[in-house]
């Protein structure tokens, strides 16, 4: 069962993303399928139906988009994939205007299988990279607030009062 598992995902992003063959959510979605972490908001994404815009904007606006899966575990009925998505931006499906500039964004995913069929999946990827990317939230900031030294100093001081 995990094997046929894993060669399901692997078909899922081969087609669906690097071929472009919408048929294949068709078949492989199942039809109420919830879909967690795709857009900006915790707006959950049901079925191919509404699986389908998110594909066509990303598809749109990176035409020549590529996943690779780095890794994929499988365990009882869920896969978990650590994906590398790479492409170019030029086209408008992110209601942005084509900056020709390249992009690659990291992602996991985790998807439930029964019957053959994604019936659920949990996807984390970095939505806020790859919009810094495109430049469309302004410059990025010169020091990085999670890794900066200061705030291994300022710790340090709290721990110590």
């Amino acid at each position: 069962m995990q094997e046929a598992n894993k060669a399901l995902a692997r078909r899922w992003f081969k087609e669906v993303w690097n071929e472009g063959k919408l048929e294949t959510i068709d078949e492989l979605l199942s039809p109420n399928a919830p879909l967690h972490g795709l857009g900006e908001t915790d707006v959950e994404v049901r079925g191919p139906a509404g699986f389908k815009p998110f594909v066509n904007n990303l598809r749109s606006a990176f035409p020549d988009i590529r996943i690779t899966i780095e890794d994929i575990i499988a365990e009882g009925d869920k896969v978990s994939l650590r994906l590398d998505i790479k492409g170019t931006h030029k086209g408008q499906g992110l209601d942005i205007p084509p900056t020709g500039k390249a992009i690659r964004v990291a992602a996991i995913v985790t998807a439930e299988i029964k019957g053959g069929k994604i019936v659920a999946g949990w996807n984390s990827w970095d939505q806020l990279g790859l919009l810094r990317q495109l430049g469309a939230l302004g410059a990025p900031r010169s020091d990085d607030r999670f890794l900066a030294a200061q705030a291994g100093k300022a710790a340090a001081g709290a721990a110590a009062r």
